[in-house]
């Protein structure tokens, strides 16, 4: 009764997510949803993206970027800038 799953009941269900988070807030639903699957297979298949980047930089450039402070924010100009 209940093993296949068609096209109206499909549409029944689209149609109930979208009377309960409405119009503007599918977009971000969807790829907050899509994120979620794609962290969970990378997770079950053992794919660790956490350190690539750390791993294929020389480590000549890691030492420059630690030895930088981080910058707050600075303004667009200065007073001898702007003359």
């Amino acid at each position: 009764m209940f093993n296949q799953i068609g096209p109206l009941e499909i549409g029944v269900v689209l149609v109930i997510v979208l009377l309960i988070f409405g119009p503007k807030r599918l977009p971000g639903l969807g790829k907050s949803l899509g994120t979620g699957m794609r962290e969970f297979k990378d997770s079950i298949t053992g794919k660790d993206t956490d350190g690539d980047d750390a791993a294929t930089q020389e480590p000549a450039t890691l030492a420059k970027a630690e030895d930088q402070p981080a910058r707050e924010s600075e303004p667009a100009a200065t007073a001898e800038q702007r003359s």
